[in-house]
Order: structure tokens, then C-alpha cells, then sequence
């Protein structure tokens, strides 16, 4: 069935009373959207942090309404609801139904990181170049969790995976993905070389979607998925963290202690000027500790120090 659709730009310390606000009126769905990626045409997907849903600075909030409600009488709701809240800015449209979990993935296209890495969304035939014997091919069904591979948080981790491969490190190793969204990190770990990987997130749909995915691509043999509080307690050779800085901080102790000495971490999530704290942080356990930027995003990457 078609709906109304009421758009409204707000910040992120404002966006819980928007939201509120449009639930109380009767909102069917209310959705977060980053507003400067959505004015590039580019939506920009996070992977949530263990224990925390992330949220961009500048946001739009888009609310679902009946068709038949009447935008004055909801704009008129609104303002009594909250007189503190501006909805001047509000926009409506009428949209037609659609399976609004699945359409957002149409628009991507088979995806290359580093030297052999691609990454194929389900809907999509895998490309010519990735037909040979070395590549290592990862078929994505997102659903609904996090870690497409167009954000350049993942691209940065898969870019070191491949990386990774190249020089032999992955090989027969086991790998923690922390805070695994889609699984698209741990599979692409399997894919090229780690003979097992464990997924950890807090959000039980991500776990569900991993899970799936890994099935899709044969490697659910090779490949565990926990809550944090189920995790084993464990070191791997190679641990990649793909959250947010602020979770990267508080967490370092415990990731720093899953990592076995002599071991590779890459830390991801951390917008460009997050980086020297993390790095000063994280110098208490690893060396070789190095900052790689692409677009406004950073990954730090490094080796385990023997404690």
C-alpha cells in the first residue's frame, strides 16, 4: 500500500525528540539516514558499535504515515507535541510500498578491494575478472545489518585482508571479526586464505544475517558467530575491529587482549582527526602502528607486542 512520507533534517543531539515526537503522532517507521551523504547521493552505512547505535552528527529523520493522513493535521500534531521542535523544514512525499528492507542493496554493483578481493552482491553476476582460480569471491546478502563494503570504514579493512593474503599472513589462520555487521570481513577472511573466523556483535539480526551469508558463500563450517557476552576468551593471529572510535577507545584493553603476540589487528570506524588518540592508546600493546586514510575515514593498523 502507498504511503506518507514526512522528511525532516535535525542533529543528532535533537533526533531522539524528532523521534519521539513522530512516534507519539503514529509514525509506522521511522529511519536515520547521515544528511551528508544523502546530498551526495551516497548512503552512508555504519557498522554499530558493540553497545551503542551509531549516529552521524547531521541526520534525516524520514517517518512513514498512512497515505490518507493529512500533512497539516500531522505538522499541527507535531508542534503541540514538542512547541520546542522547528518543523518548518519538514517535506512530505507519497511513496509506494516496497520490500524497504532489501531495495537500498539494487543499487550496488560487484565491488574489487586490493588485488583479488570482490565483493558480489546476491542480485548480481559475478564479473569476468573474478572468475579465475585466485580470486577470492564474497556473495553479500546484507539483510538487515550492517557492511556492504561501499563505506570506506570496510573498504579499508578489506583492502588489508588483501593485503594480508598477499604476503601469506592470512594462511591457515583464525581471525576475529569484532562487531561483524554483515560477516563481510570474516568471510572475505575465509575467502582468502584463514582456515576459520568468529563473528562478534551485539545486534542478534547481525549475527542471523552472518550467519546467512556465510551459508551463501559454503564457509559455514569455518566460521562461529557470538554476543559479546557468549564470546570465548581466546587470542587470534588476526583481529580486525570495524566499529566506531569511541567504542575503539573504551574497548582497547579487551582487543588488545585477543590479539596473540606477533599478531596483525586494523582498527576501523575513525573519522580523520580521531586518529592520534587512538594511536597513543593503542601503542601500550602493539608496534608498527600505522594510519591509512581514504575519504574522511582512517584505519589504524599494527603487530602484538609479546606482554
Amino acid at each position: 500500500m502507498p504511503f506518507l512520507e514526512l522528511s525532516i533534517a535535525c542533529s543528532q543531539a535533537q533526533q531522539p525528540r524528532y523521534e519521539h515526537a513522530l512516534e507519539d503522532v503514529g509514525a509506522l517507521a521511522v529511519t536515520l539516514v547521515d544528511a551528508d551523504a544523502q546530498s551526495s547521493n551516497e548512503r552512508a552505512i555504519l557498522e554499530p558499535g558493540v553497545g551503542q547505535t551509531p549516529l552521524w552528527n547531521a541526520l534525516v529523520l524520514s517517518a512513514l504515515f498512512p497515505a490518507q493522513a493529512d500533512a497539516l493535521v500531522l505538522l499541527a500534531a507535531l508542534e503541540a507535541f514538542d512547541p520546542e521542535l522547528d518543523w518548518t523544514g519538514a517535506s512530505f512525499r507519497g511513496v509506494q510500498d516496497q520490500d524497504w528492507e532489501r531495495a537500498w542493496i539494487d543499487q550496488f554493483a560487484p565491488m574489487r578491494f586490493g588485488a583479488r578481493t570482490f565483493i558480489v552482491p546476491w542480485n548480481h553476476d559475478i564479473p569476468a575478472e573474478a572468475r579465475t582460480a585466485q580470486a577470492a569471491v564474497v556473495r553479500l546478502d546484507p539483510g538487515l545489518a550492517f557492511g556492504s563494503g561501499t563505506h570506506p570504514t570496510t573498504a579499508l579493512c578489506l583492502t588489508w585482508l588483501d593485503g594480508l593474503a598477499e604476503t601469506g599472513v592470512l594462511q591457515g589462520q583464525a581471525v576475529l571479526d569484532f562487531g561483524c555487521g554483515s560477516g563481510i570481513l570474516a568471510l572475505a577472511a575465509l575467502k582468502l586464505g584463514a582456515a576459520q573466523a568468529v563473528g562478534v556483535d551485539n545486534d542478534p539480526q547481525a549475527l542471523l544475517a552472518t550467519s546467512d551469508n556465510a551459508a551463501r558463500n559454503g564457509v559455514e563450517d569455518r566460521l562461529q558467530v557470538f554476543l559479546p557476552a557468549a564470546e570465548p576468551v581466546r587470542t587470534y593471529p588476526v583481529v580486525v575491529a570495524n566499529i566506531l572510535a569511541s567504542a575503539l577507545d573504551a574497548l582497547a584493553q579487551t582487543l588488545a587482549a585477543r590479539v596473540a603476540p606477533g599478531g596483525r589487528i586494523a582498527l576501523s570506524g575513525i573519522l580523520h582527526g580521531q586518529e592520534d588518540a587512538l594511536l597513543q592508546r593503542y601503542a601500550a600493546w602493539f608496534d608498527e602502528l600505522v594510519a591509512t586514510g581514504q575519504e574522511d575515514w582512517v584505519r589504524i593498523d599494527g603487530v602484538r607486542r609479546a606482554d
